[in-house]
C-alpha cells in the first residue's frame, strides 16, 4: 500500500517541482493544476501524518496496559511466592532436621547392633557357664551322695567290726 501510494506522490511532486521552475511559461490552468495537486498532496501528507500519530497513540496505550499488566503480574507472583515462602522454609528446616537425625540415627543403630551382638554372645556365654555349673553341681551331689553313702557304709562296717569285738 505505501508503494502504491509512494509511486503518484513521486510523480506529483515531480510535476509540482517541474511546474514550479518552469512557472513563468505555464498557464493559469497549468498553475491551478499544480496548486491543486500540491494541496492534495499535502492534504495526503497531513492524513498520513494524522494516522501515524494514531497509531502511535494506540501503540503506546497498549505498551502502557502491557506494563500495567507485566507490573500486576509481577505483583502476584511476589504475593505467591510470599505465600509459599513461609512454608518453603519450614520444609526446608524439618528436612534438614531430619537429615541430622538420620546422621545422629546411623552411629546409634551400628551402636545398638554391636552392643546387641555383645549382649547374645554375652548371654551365651552365660548360659554355657551355667550349664557347665549346673552339670558341675548334679556332678558334685552325685560324688557327696557317693561319698556319703560310702562313708556310711564305712561307719556301719566298723560300727560292725567295733559290735563284734565285743
Amino acid at each position: 500500500m505505501q508503494t502504491e501510494q509512494a509511486q503518484p506522490q513521486n510523480q506529483l511532486a515531480v510535476q509540482i517541482s517541474g511546474s514550479l521552475s518552469f512557472s513563468s511559461h505555464l498557464s493559469k490552468e497549468d498553475e491551478e493544476m499544480s496548486r491543486s495537486a500540491l494541496t492534495s498532496f499535502k492534504a495526503k501528507e497531513e492524513e498520513i501524518e494524522k494516522k501515524k500519530m494514531e497509531v502511535r497513540e494506540k501503540v503506546q496505550l497498549q505498551l502502557g496496559r502491557v506494563e500495567e499488566e507485566t507490573k500486576r503480574l509481577a505483583m502476584i507472583r511476589e504475593e505467591l511466592e510470599a505465600l509459599a515462602d513461609p512454608t518453603r522454609k519450614e520444609v526446608a528446616v524439618v528436612r534438614k532436621r531430619i537429615d541430622s537425625v538420620n546422621k545422629e540415627l546411623k552411629p546409634l543403630g551400628h551402636a545398638c547392633q554391636k552392643k546387641e551382638k555383645e549382649y547374645k554372645e554375652a548371654l551365651e556365654a552365660f548360659n554355657e557357664k551355667n550349664k557347665e555349673k549346673v552339670q558341675l553341681i548334679t556332678r558334685l551331689m552325685e560324688l557327696v551322695s557317693e561319698s556319703e553313702r560310702l562313708r556310711m557304709k564305712k561307719l556301719e562296717e566298723l560300727s560292725k567290726n567295733i559290735e563284734s569285738m565285743h
